[in-house]
């Protein structure tokens, strides 16, 4: 029998999921359809209940719904209680559903072993205060930075994030009109959408430190807006987040099946495919 997955989400139909999840299964010979549906607004739970009575097994959940997905889930791990957002779904013995945030650990994975990036002892900067950045935080301070800094343009929204993360590290906010009064860092995430439409705060031209690395969440078939910036101003290496999502979506798949998939070859053919 065929075990039922999906990622739902609004909008959803530009989501590579299955593409991935597809990959995984094949590695395995695992017996799964994974598919794209969309969820209409302020209908999460309805969908998600329907589809697992009729026999899902797990679910990826993207925007708008990573909240929702969290207060429909019966048990929560460590790490979705932290992020306060679910990304992942899955069912347990007794059909209880499990809900998970596999965005953080999806991150340290690219950028530790996809990459060979250290952030031990590290000054970091991550750009942005929304759910994103909420879901890198725990794992990526577990990573034992020397410093974390999180930039924003509404300075209280970052100031709420460390008050909420602040006993995992060092940890502190800035706006980000006041960057240029801080230390160059060695490491600058890039955790806004903002790129992805040409957009791109006003940055210090001093902000990297030598042998800096750059890393944009967001991914596309060219360089980001910020990756552009991070080259022009010194970056020894910058990345996207195409290696950030293959991650995650590993991480789901172990939850769901057990199974720890191979994910080079899946960043390098989904890589090419953008192209």
């Amino acid at each position: 029998m065929t075990d039922r997955y999906a990622v739902f989400g609004n909008p959803v139909e530009h989501s590579l999921s299955p593409v991935i999840h597809r990959a995984f299964a094949a590695q395995f010979g695992v017996d799964m359809a994974y598919t794209r549906q969309l969820v209409a607004a302020g209908g999460f739970d309805t969908a998600a209940r329907q589809f697992f009575q009729g026999g899902g097994m797990g679910l990826n959940v993207t925007v708008p719904f990573k909240q929702d997905a969290y207060h429909f889930a019966n048990r929560l791990t460590a790490r979705a209680k932290r992020a306060g957002a679910v990304n992942t779904l899955a069912v347990q013995k007794g059909r209880a559903v499990l809900g998970d945030n596999t965005d953080g650990a999806g991150l340290v994975s690219d950028i530790t072993g996809n990459l060979g990036w250290s952030v031990v002892g590290k000054r970091v900067l991550i750009l942005g205060a929304g759910g994103a950045v909420r879901g890198i935080l725990q794992p990526v301070l577990a990573q034992n930075p020397r410093e974390l800094v999180i930039a924003n343009r509404t300075v209280e929204k970052a100031q709420q994030l460390v008050k909420e993360f602040t006993r995992m590290g060092s940890l502190s906010a800035v706006g980000v009109d006041n960057l240029v009064d801080l230390q160059a860092f060695d490491m600058v995430i890039n955790g806004t959408s903002a790129s992805l439409g040409g957009d791109l705060p006003s940055l210090p031209d001093r902000l990297l430190a030598r042998n800096a690395r750059c890393y944009d969440l967001m991914y596309g078939a060219a360089p980001t807006v910020f990756m552009n910036w991070a080259t022009g101003h010194g970056a020894l290496a910058v990345a996207d987040g195409l290696g950030m999502l293959v991650e995650q979506a590993a991480e789901s798949f172990f939850l769901w099946r057990g199974l720890r998939p191979a994910t080079e070859p899946v960043i390098a053919a989904l890589r090419v495919s953008l192209m």
